[in-house]
């Protein structure tokens, strides 16, 4: 049976049979022990787990089911088991990770224990049925998943100009008044965007290939053209009771048709085992990026980034926030030198009716330079703020072809006028995807 439709059934029992799989078992007293769930004689005893943390690891057990990780949900399981022995859904979840390894024997012990102690519905039954017709081979690799989008939109301000057409420049005697060339001023035009992402899975334990493209083309104003292409690895594990997943990445940016920037990042994720509310998660984000500009002297930086994710998932909505302290750290004699600031994201997903999504986004950016920008000519140290707001509509057509439709407004507002810039965009997009 697919990973899909192991899922699909997953879902169904978790859906239509939340009381069978809460019940205690029928002959209670003969209940066998999960696989190792039983020390040794004269092994230390296992800790007594209170009920809120066994139900973290249960759901962490599911979670790893879900996401293809069988060895690591049975780990989770076993651990579970050996202290709720009469959770029947869990032990249910255990027989399929069992399967999903290709350890038939042991599957086909555990659906029968299952069978003979407790009191399994039809449609419990049907999916041990189905398991078991599968011949519980080993888990295979997850197939590839991938998404292009074709965008056609609208920027107000497609260069980032100024938004103010005048600047000061220079200190006491030598300051002078100035206007800017037409050129640096907000240049509205159309464009046309098209994108992909490309996800391999490598294992069935959580190593991902992610490849992901990005072409802008705009109407008129060709030298704000853009084009962009980033390869990077992801790997999931467990260190102890925390669930980590690390990602490194590569990526070049071009600029009217010339390279503007190579990157290089790499970041760890962590969710801690801490027991919060139901449909809470949280995560540590720790980063570094290496940012470099060929055509650009001294803007090179390194960039550090630490922060924290909360996630509350219900089923019709997700709601998601972030923040993160950075340092970034400027190589060579970059103007305005190091800087430190922070970043901020809220973003809002929900299903209004079926095939219909809406999100909602807000984030800010602040950044503090430590130096003078330019000594003799801006003789501040540069304090940005941008603001970004974002909504969104995706409605599908069919499965695996959407519209979407997206606004955004920027707003950036810092202490020199130079670099002050507002945009407004509208895009609307075609996606297919096989998710």
């Amino acid at each position: 049976m697919s990973w899909r439709r192991a899922l699909c059934c997953l879902a169904a029992l978790l859906a239509g049979a939340a009381a069978w799989a809460q019940q205690p078992a029928v002959e209670p007293a003969l209940a066998a022990a999960p696989p190792q769930a039983a020390a040794a004689d004269g092994a230390d005893p296992q800790p007594d787990y209170p009920p809120l943390q066994q139900e973290e690891l249960y759901r962490r057990g599911l979670n790893a089911l879900a996401e293809g990780r069988p060895e690591d949900a049975a780990e989770l399981l076993v651990r579970f088991l050996e202290h709720e022995p009469q959770h029947a859904g869990a032990w249910l979840d255990l027989a399929i990770s069992q399967c999903e390894m290709g350890n038939a024997v042991e599957a086909e012990r555990l659906f029968k224990e299952i069978e003979r102690r407790f009191a399994p519905p039809p449609g419990i039954l049907e999916v041990i049925a189905e398991h078991r017709a599968s011949g519980c081979l080993a888990q295979v690799v997850r197939p590839a998943s991938w998404m292009l989008n074709l965008g056609r939109g609208h920027d107000s301000n497609v260069n980032q100009g100024a938004s103010t057409p005048t600047f000061t420049l220079g200190t006491g005697d030598n300051q002078g008044q100035y206007q800017l060339a037409p050129e640096f001023l907000p240049q509205a035009d159309d464009y046309s965007t098209l994108s992909g992402s490309y996800v391999k899975p490598l294992d069935s334990s959580g190593t991902l290939a992610i490849l992901q493209a990005y072409v802008r083309h705009n109407d008129h104003v060709h030298d704000q053209d853009t084009a962009s292409v980033l390869a990077g690895m992801e790997h999931a594990w467990n260190i102890g009771r925390w669930r980590a997943r690390v990602t490194g990445a590569v990526g070049l940016s071009q600029l009217d048709g010339q390279l503007y920037q190579r990157q290089q990042q790499i970041q760890l994720r962590a969710a801690p085992p801490i027991t919060l509310p139901a449909n809470f998660d949280l995560a540590l984000v720790s980063s570094f990026n290496h940012a470099s500009y060929p055509t650009r002297d001294n803007y090179d930086g390194n960039t550090a980034e630490l922060g924290v994710v909360l996630n509350y998932r219900k089923k019709r909505e997700q709601l998601e926030l972030s923040l993160s302290e950075l340092h970034d750290h400027a190589i060579a004699a970059r103007p305005g030198g190091d800087r430190d600031g922070w970043f901020g994201n809220l973003q809002w997903y929900t299903l209004l009716t079926p095939g219909l999504y809406g999100e909602a986004g807000l984030s800010h950016q602040y950044w503090q330079s430590q130096q003078i920008y330019s000594p003799g000519l801006i003789e501040v140290a540069r304090r940005q703020n941008t603001s970004t707001v974002r909504a969104a509509l995706q409605w599908y057509l069919r499965p695996g072809l959407s519209l979407y439709l997206e606004a955004r407004v920027v707003r950036d507002r810092e202490n020199i006028s130079l670099f002050q810039y507002n945009s407004r965009a509208l895009q609307l997009s075609l996606r297919h995807d096989n998710f």
